[in-house]
């Protein structure tokens, strides 16, 4: 499996000279490329191929006036580029054709040289890293970086990056082999939240940082500083940087954060069953900020990320499961409820329970009887089935669910079938 180890680097004045160059220069291969091809497309000519498309913006391109200065900057990061062109394309394709899942893909659009994120790839044969730990660039020279960690194996590309707050890193990319840890006999169900930030079936609770919201004073004040500059001067330039630093710092914090919660998680747990939320939807409502504040998606792609690395199994429970309506004791559902009820009675055995501590059970159970059915195993530990069970999609079957007043045996409140 292929990882990203990332790095700060501390270029010198000139070396960053030449990286802006650099970037320039990749960034005017990408947009005569996509321009070639939108041409031909208007022409109705088929697509240039990348072998041409390199002749002619870049080895053609050099010879003339006005871009002889293509010369002065490393081949290989404008290769790259073209490269990303072509993915660019395929995903666009892929997307309207249905091969690829997830959110619409659109055309390939022109790059702007006012852009908050500049970056180059240098492959094997543009880099490469010293005895004395600085990292070369062709055209560029010897870079210093802070190495934070030793990298695995030897990488087979870097990426420089600059990003909005002017700071530079390099991304290593390093192909790796998975590293099952030992197997745990723990499963948890995790429900998300905002009052917490999740609480896990095991009477774990995770408050919410609210790392946005604690900054939001200092932020506030950096962006009336830089609303009060004159466009285009020194001094706005200067407040730019520094709301952008400011930003950075929270979006910093808030990944280290979740970083630790799912290693601890991963590391503790075998088996982590989610609710599948519909963050996109409730990124419009009214609680927007405060969702986004979250960062659910991110929490979400590491915890697969790192089980399958770490040989961990994620399963994701479908959003119509009502896990706040069901009892976890006796499986009766108990119809809505709105968000300010935090603690309910069943009707039918009237046990007590926490809102999210008795949804996270739900989900537990939801995901454990969809990952043993989904096989062929039996639903409830204990209990043989006189057949095999059909492949089920990834989530709770929403045939499954029954209307209110229906008892299901076990935690989860899965109905009997």
């Amino acid at each position: 499996m292929h990882l990203r180890y990332s790095y700060r680097i501390y270029p010198t004045a000139g070396q960053r000279a030449v990286l802006a160059r650099a970037f320039g220069c990749a960034r005017v291969v990408y947009n005569d490329a996509l321009a070639a091809r939108k041409e031909a497309r208007k022409a109705g000519q088929p697509y240039p191929r990348s072998t041409d498309l390199q002749k002619l913006v870049i080895t053609a391109a050099k010879k003339t006036p006005e871009r002889a200065w293509l010369a002065s900057v490393g081949v290989d990061p404008l290769i790259q580029s073209l490269r990303d062109l072509d993915t660019a394309y395929r995903n666009f394709f892929d997307s309207v054709s249905g091969k690829r899942a997830g959110r619409p893909v659109g055309l390939p659009r022109f790059k702007s040289k006012r852009d908050n994120r500049q970056s180059l790839r240098f492959t094997r044969n543009g880099f490469r890293i010293r005895s004395n730990g600085k990292l070369n660039l062709a055209k560029i020279g010897d870079v210093r970086v802070k190495w934070s960690r030793n990298l695995p194996v030897d990488p087979s590309s870097v990426t420089i990056v600059l990003d909005a707050a002017g700071r530079y890193h390099a991304g290593f990319v390093v192909d790796v082999e998975p590293e099952p840890l030992p197997e745990a006999s723990a499963e948890v169900g995790i429900d998300l939240g905002l009052t917490t930030y999740a609480v896990l079936s095991d009477g774990t609770v995770i408050d919410n940082p609210r790392f946005l919201r604690r900054a939001e004073k200092k932020l506030k004040a950096a962006q009336r500083e830089l609303s009060r500059k004159a466009k285009g001067s020194r001094n706005r330039a200067k407040a730019r940087i520094k709301v952008a630093k400011a930003h950075a710092k929270v979006a910093d914090t808030r990944m280290d954060w979740l970083h630790k919660q799912t290693t601890r998680i991963i590391r503790e747990t075998q088996a982590v069953y989610l609710e599948d939320l519909n963050v996109r939807g409730l990124a419009r409502g009214p609680l927007a900020k405060s969702v986004h504040d979250a960062g659910w998606s991110t929490f979400r792609r590491l915890l697969e990320e790192k089980a399958a690395r770490y040989g961990r199994t994620i399963g994701i429970v479908h959003r119509a499961f009502p896990s706040s309506q069901l009892c976890s004791a006796c499986g009766h559902r108990d119809g809505p409820k709105p968000l300010h009820v935090r603690e309910w009675a069943c009707g039918a055995c009237g046990v007590l329970h926490d809102r999210d501590l008795n949804a996270a059970r739900n989900i537990l159970a939801a995901g454990q009887a969809d990952r043993l059915n989904a096989p062929g195993g039996p639903v409830r530990p204990g209990v043989a089935i006189p057949r095999q069970a059909r492949p089920v999609e990834r989530g709770t079957r929403l045939g499954d669910l029954q209307p209110t007043g229906v008892r299901a045996a076990g935690a989860g409140g899965i109905p009997r079938l």
